[in-house]
């Protein structure tokens, strides 16, 4: 029950991040569930192959790469979602960012289940 009000919780976040941020845009609620739940298959699926790819690069830059790995699949989101649209890598980078911290906080309110 808990995984359910996160992913609700984050489709809320996606919706003001698009009417906080002039880059990106989400028609509706509708749109902001389907970019929570594209980016959590993508995040499962395409985000470990780039991470892995992209090894190299990361180690120079002290994981400060993986900043544009979160940014290039929050692009790639844009690209398989009709209502949500990213205008730049630099959109999608600040997008993450703020949908990392916002998420850490309310996750941090809404708390964990204790079994």
């Amino acid at each position: 029950m808990n995984q359910i009000i996160k992913f609700i919780l984050t489709a809320l976040i996606v919706m003001f991040l698009g009417w906080f941020l002039s880059g990106i845009y989400v028609d509706d609620i509708f749109t902001a569930i389907s970019v929570a739940l594209v980016l959590a298959v993508l995040n499962i699926l395409v985000k470990p192959i780039l991470t892995i790819l992209t090894f190299p690069i990361t180690i120079v830059t002290f994981g400060l790469f993986l900043l544009v790995v979160n940014g290039m699949i929050i692009l790639l989101a844009s690209y398989l979602i009709g209502g949500f649209h990213v205008n730049s890598i630099w959109s999608g980078m600040l997008f993450s960012i703020l949908l990392t911290i916002l998420q850490s906080i309310i996750y941090g309110i809404v708390g964990e289940d204790k079994k």
